[in-house]
């Protein structure tokens, strides 16, 4: 699917990979409404000095179901090609230590409001016979760690909801693309340290987002269901999906209770 004129709806656009995929969609020519937690007076005249058409800004806690209703609402009118559920929230650490709230709100954003916009959102994309969902999933739901525990299992319902709705959109025009997103260096991707180092010596291999928004737009141009990751975390992937003993033994070593 083409990007440039499109209406490319992207949430947790303020930063990190959100911010971009907003860049990389600037620059293909998109029409952006951009859903944020906070207002960024910055954002806007940044992304049209890049080349977006239009560039509209949506504020909603998408921890907050409410808030996620009255987001719809105001999307009511809007002609949205492209979704990119991007929000998301890290939880880690032991799962007897890790705050019950923080796992509330994780599950809420990482995938209850990435099922409820593509709910709200997806009859109109039916209905003209054209769109995509692009859902932003992560190794962690194929490669299962300590101390990821309840992250990874917000990441493995994001990869089943997609390939639930993609056997549902067939023939009807509408597509889905799961990204299986590897480490990037990002601010969550800082946080996974702090979270996790007292009993998981965390990989270190990381992309920049840049780069990964990039592979993104090419994935969305060729109409991929999935984009998944290259290089070591690849290699990874593989040992974990087909030797599964051998990835939780290698696993197993770097974890101290």
């Amino acid at each position: 699917m083409e990007i440039e004129d499109k209406h490319i709806l992207i949430t947790g656009a303020n930063r990190g990979i959100g911010l971009a995929i907003a860049k990389m969609c600037a620059r293909e020519g998109a029409k952006l409404h951009l859903v944020l937690r906070q207002p960024n007076a910055e954002l806007s005249s940044q992304l049209r000095g890049l080349g977006a058409k239009e560039v509209s800004v949506y504020l909603a806690d998408l921890a907050k179901r409410e808030e996620i209703t009255q987001l719809l609402l105001k999307l009511d009118k809007v002609q949205v090609d492209i979704l990119i559920n991007n929000a998301g929230l890290l939880t880690g650490g032991l799962i007897e230590a890790q705050p019950l709230d923080d796992i509330y709100s994780m599950l809420q954003v990482n995938l209850l409001a990435l099922i409820q916009l593509t709910r709200g959102l997806l009859p109109a994309m039916v209905e003209r016979g054209q769109g995509k969902i692009v859902n932003n999933s992560s190794v962690s739901a194929l490669m299962h760690f300590p101390c990821a525990s309840t992250y990874a299992a917000s990441k493995a319902g994001v990869m089943a909801f997609t390939n639930c709705i993609e056997a549902e959109l067939k023939g009807t025009g509408v597509s889905t693309l799961c990204l299986i997103t590897p480490g990037i260096k990002t601010r969550m991707f800082d946080e996974i340290a702090v979270k996790y180092a007292k009993n998981l010596d965390v990989p270190q291999d990381f992309i920049q987002p840049d780069e990964y928004a990039e592979r993104i737009r090419e994935a969305i141009k060729n109409d991929d269901s999935y984009l998944l990751p290259t290089g070591m975390t690849a290699a990874g992937l593989s040992v974990s999906r087909y030797l599964p003993a051998i990835f939780r033994w290698a696993v197993g070593r770097r974890f101290r209770r």
